[in-house]
């Protein structure tokens, strides 16, 4: 059962206003099913829209953010239980600790490399945590066809492959994380 989800979104809003529409829908989708939210602890971007909307919808808000990013990110206060730690590496290790899966929204850098950490976690089997993207708007068909291409050139297996979930719906992505199949072979083809 998934009681805390962790989202990776961008501390920007993206260009366009359905980025910004998704993190409320994913907000709604989690609040209505009882799912805390674990995210990077900031008000900018698409981590202010998401932990203010589930705040408003009466929901639990899990922060975690570093001591360097508090005043550059802009930390948020109203937050249910804000965590300050000392470095990046502290915070993904505590967001990942505190979460039963792992959604990535559409955002820059810093989603990338936090989603692609966890996938790489679980296809290494430090964790058997589901792992997906809300591909609002087609953000991450590139990523998805890269990931393909990786699994043609046989530098992914198959059920390497599968590990990262995509949906364009909030609700049916939570529906594939609930019978998620962790991945049993070892990592090398």
């Amino acid at each position: 059962m998934i009681a805390r989800i962790c989202v990776y979104c961008g501390s920007s809003r993206g260009g366009d206003r359905v980025y910004a529409d998704a993190a409320r829908e994913l907000a709604a989708v989690l609040v209505n099913n009882s799912i805390e939210l674990v995210y990077g602890g900031a008000t900018k971007g698409t981590m202010g829209i998401l932990a203010d909307a589930v705040l408003e919808r009466g929901g639990v808000v899990h922060g975690v953010i570093p001591k360097l990013l508090e005043e550059k990110e802009i930390a948020h206060t109203g937050v249910t239980e804000l965590h300050v730690v000392s470095s990046m590496h502290e915070r993904k290790s505590m967001m990942a600790a505190l979460s039963d899966g792992f959604i990535a929204l559409p955002g820059g850098f810093g989603t990338l490399e936090e989603l692609i950490e966890m996938v790489t976690w679980g296809q290494l089997q430090f964790h058997e945590k589901p792992c997906g993207v809300l591909n609002i708007n087609g953000y991450f068909d590139k990523l998805l066809e890269f990931l393909d291409h990786m699994q043609e050139e046989q530098f992914l297996s198959a059920e390497n492959r599968a590990i990262i979930l995509a949906d364009t719906s909030a609700a049916a992505l939570l529906r594939r994380f609930d019978t998620y199949t962790p991945p049993t072979q070892e990592k090398w083809l």
